[in-house]
């Protein structure tokens, strides 16, 4: 913190308090009370809201596309879901590489809102090509192939898209708060909720808006208003323009270089003595604690025989690496995740979904319920658990980040369970009906039966997501937060993946001998209780496995830029 301009006779600041390390769109040094903070907070909060309600317009019923107008199998249409949100979550490895070490955030997010922008376009003509190729005998022959070739590039722009303005709007929206300053230190704690909050009331209005229209009205409609809503999304943005607190980037070397030169080093300097080390630690001045000693073999960079780093270097280098037993062991997590857009939605198709004898709620809808439970848990956990555990613990979050993710991953071990069992009586239903060999009868069992699986999911998110998000943020160098929330996303492209795989190899492997597989078209015949049962003791032992990575971690020190 600075403060610009003189003093009073009483040494009373005539000017404005700057915020150290941040400028404002004039490139001049931000000033605190007309900079950052909640107000522009809100702008960016706004533009995930439309950003999430396009995003979701897309991959909450894709699924039902699919199996639907692309003529699908389910096994196929739920790895190519999986796939596709598995890219989704990798790509912004890619967009906060090129926002952290070229363009910045503020002209990421611009450039990924085009292109996001371009993609919706181009989707929205995808599903308007059957209809327009009926009429012509020279395209109708070749419309289904060039359909889908359209439809799919057109899905992979917007994941491309999407994977450089996730990333840099939510660590831009994270930066308008100094975490220096107490106030704002709480502040961006809970901006972390709220963004979430955000996020969920956007998709929340997908599900129940979007879904009626692509299943009941048109799919091009039901892709076209998520063009509109990204155009929204930028023009709320531009708005927000002269609020944004920007931080300074440093003119040194690319903290991608500074931490690969570390390693590059230690590698280097593999063959060094303990003693050259322990010299080398003494002659930098590094103290012995949990935080130096842990991952000590980086320490043999410190060595000038091969090339020398510093000891804030080393430390980039080390909250990097801490990272890595963390990101593993939430991988099951993000494979129990992967399942409500896809088996949870083809479940609830098959169920009694009638509101009313004309009307029937659309199976994707029932996903509403995760952001439902979100945007009503939110505030009961900002504005009330927080303020009790903050009285006890003293810290600004109330619990640990570490703490509030290992509750959501038991929380998400439940929620398997609760599928597996809801799942197991789908079955009995059926088979006590006859409608065993009916795939397209409705079993008479509520879709309702649902709800308690998908609201778990919700409350599980609250936990687990949010505190991955403020982790992978607050964990890495200042100048790699955008790759600190690419890296927390590519848990979920990762997931994705394993999911698909795991769909891939269980579907061959159970559907050998003519039986039908887990995952028959026919759901009546299929055991998806069985794969959630499996899924929910992966979920234990990875439970048991975050929990022993976690207890040993050591957090990144306080000034480690």
């Amino acid at each position: 913190m600075s403060i610009s301009g003189a003093v009073d006779e009483a040494g009373t600041p005539l000017l404005a308090v700057t915020v150290d390390g941040s400028v404002d769109y004039r490139s001049k040094p931000a000033v605190r009370s007309s900079s950052g903070g909640w107000r522009s907070a809100g702008f960016i909060i706004g533009v995930e809201v439309a950003e999430r309600f396009a995003y979701y317009g897309i991959s909450s019923n894709l699924i039902t596309y699919l199996t639907g107008p692309l003529g699908q199998s389910t096994a196929a249409a739920a790895a190519n879901v999986n796939a596709w949100s598995g890219t989704a979550s990798l790509l912004p490895l890619l967009g906060a590489f090129v926002a952290d070490s070229f363009l910045g955030r503020f002209r990421t997010i611009l450039a990924a809102s085009a292109l996001y922008i371009v993609g919706l376009g181009v989707l929205t003509l995808s599903a308007m090509i059957p209809s327009d190729c009926k009429v012509s005998n020279l395209l109708s022959s070749c419309s289904p192939r060039f359909q889908v070739i359209t439809f799919f590039s057109a899905l992979y722009l917007v994941a491309l898209a999407q994977g450089g303005h996730k990333p840099c709007v939510q660590a831009f929206g994270a930066d308008q708060f100094d975490e220096k300053e107490p106030e704002e230190c709480k502040a961006k704690s809970s901006f972390f909720n709220w963004w979430y909050f955000g996020m969920c009331f956007g998709t929340l209005t997908t599900l129940w808006v979007l879904n009626y229209i692509q299943d009941n009205l048109s799919w091009a409609l039901g892709f076209g208003i998520p063009c509109i809503a990204m155009v929204v999304a930028l023009v709320i943005f531009l708005l927000g323009t002269c609020t944004y607190r920007f931080s300074i980037r440093s003119e040194d070397r690319s903290p991608f270089v500074r931490i690969g030169n570390v390693y590059v080093a230690a590698v280097k300097n593999w063959s060094v003595s303990a003693l050259d080390v322990a010299a080398a630690e003494e002659r930098l001045g590094l103290v012995s604690c949990n935080s130096s000693q842990q991952f000590s073999f980086l320490n043999k960079a410190l060595v000038a025989k091969n090339g020398s780093c510093s000891i804030d270097e080393l430390e980039e280098a080390k909250s990097v690496l801490r990272l890595a037993p963390i990101w593993l062991t939430c991988l099951v997590y993000a494979v129990v995740f992967a399942q409500s857009p896809t088996f949870f939605t083809k479940q609830g198709a098959t169920m009694e979904r009638s509101i009313t004898p004309s009307y029937k709620i659309s199976p994707a809808t029932l996903q509403s319920f995760i952001s439902l439970s979100i945007v009503i848990f939110i505030p009961i956990y900002d504005r009330v658990l927080i303020p009790i555990a903050r009285s006890f613990t003293h810290k600004p979050g109330g619990i640990t980040m570490l703490q509030r993710i290992g509750t959501g991953i038991f929380l998400s071990f439940l929620a398997m369970v609760v599928a597996a069992l809801v799942e197991m009586k789908r079955l009995k239903t059926a088979a006590d009906y006859g409608l065993v060999d009916s795939p397209d009868a409705t079993v008479p069992m509520s879709v309702w039966w649902l709800v308690p699986q998908y609201v778990l999911f919700g409350i599980t998110d609250v936990f687990a997501m949010v505190g991955l998000q403020e982790f992978f943020y607050d964990q890495v160098p200042n100048e790699l937060r955008s790759v600190g929330l690419a890296l927390y996303l590519s848990i979920f492209g990762i997931g994705n993946f394993l999911s698909s795989f795991m769909i891939s190899i269980i579907e061959k492997a159970t559907s050998q001998s003519g039986q039908a597989s887990w995952f028959a078209n026919n759901l009546n015949q299929a055991h998806l209780d069985y794969f959630y049962w499996l899924l929910a003791c992966l979920s234990f032992i990875g439970l048991a496995s975050y929990l022993y990575v976690a207890k040993s971690y050591v957090s990144k020190r306080l000034d480690t830029s």
